[in-house]
């Protein structure tokens, strides 16, 4: 997935220079995901950008979620928690990480003493221990180097939506929280410009598939493929594909 690729390049810091190193203490900040995850009976996911890891702390969420909760907390190997993404719904998958680039794009041009008054806040599908998806508030938190100024840690809490109503859709905010303010809402919802076939051939080109493979994923010709392409740069009036994935996908 393309855009899984960009934000592994963005997030990661991997800055060989050891005096530009991140000085912050892990330990302190494991410490407090794993109050988030007792006390909101959420699980909480710890990313270490500079050391490329994740801790995963389960509360009792995880079960009815058909998570295995063997340690506690989990490490993992990378910045993404596998074993929960595999288990959203793909398009709000593809949305999350969307989001997650916009944010990072959004706070990599504040000031530091801005940057810790905003958080993520969504709602996504995610499949239960019965097979059956429920809606989840996700919510990310980032938090940045006074060393290096660079971004070291990613928070995200997973919890029961409070509304599982059938018809909810899913939202990605970006949120003031010293405000109590909406800044930046999800922007991924073009079903009045583009139909349904056009909008899965965008999401298709954001990642990263060529005609000839969008032609094959969705059984239709590549002739298909190239009208829809067409289509979709005109009513969204930019000037190639890519572009209209960006316009539509990104702030």
């Amino acid at each position: 997935m393309e855009i899984l690729k960009t934000l592994n390049e963005t997030l990661l810091n991997k800055d060989s220079n050891k005096n530009n190193t991140c000085l912050l203490n892990v330990d302190e900040y494991k410490n407090r995901a794993m109050i988030y995850s007792r006390t909101e009976n959420a699980i909480s996911v710890l990313s270490d950008m500079q050391a490329n890891k994740s801790y995963v702390y389960k509360s009792k969420i995880a079960i009815e979620l058909g998570l295995e909760m063997k340690e506690d907390p989990s490490v993992i190997d990378s910045i993404w928690e596998e074993e929960i993404l595999k288990k959203i719904h793909p398009d709000d998958k593809l949305k999350k990480y969307i989001h997650e680039l916009r944010f990072f794009k959004l706070l990599d041009r504040m000031g530091e003493e801005e940057r810790a008054d905003y958080c993520v806040v969504s709602r996504i599908r995610v499949k239960d221990k019965n097979d059956l998806y429920k809606l989840v508030q996700h919510r990310m938190f980032y938090i940045y180097s006074p060393y290096n100024k660079k971004l070291r840690f990613a928070l995200c809490l997973y919890s029961f939506s409070l509304d599982q109503s059938a018809l909810l859709p899913s939202d990605f905010l970006i949120v003031n929280t010293i405000k109590g303010e909406t800044l930046i809402e999800d922007k991924l919802n073009y079903k009045n410009i583009l139909s349904q076939r056009e909008l899965e051939v965008l999401k298709c080109v954001g990642e990263g598939y060529t005609s000839k493979e969008i032609a094959d994923l969705l059984f239709i010709s590549i002739n298909t493929v190239s009208r829809h392409r067409q289509n979709i740069l005109e009513k969204l009036k930019v000037k190639n594909s890519v572009k209209a994935f960006n316009e539509s996908f990104h702030m």
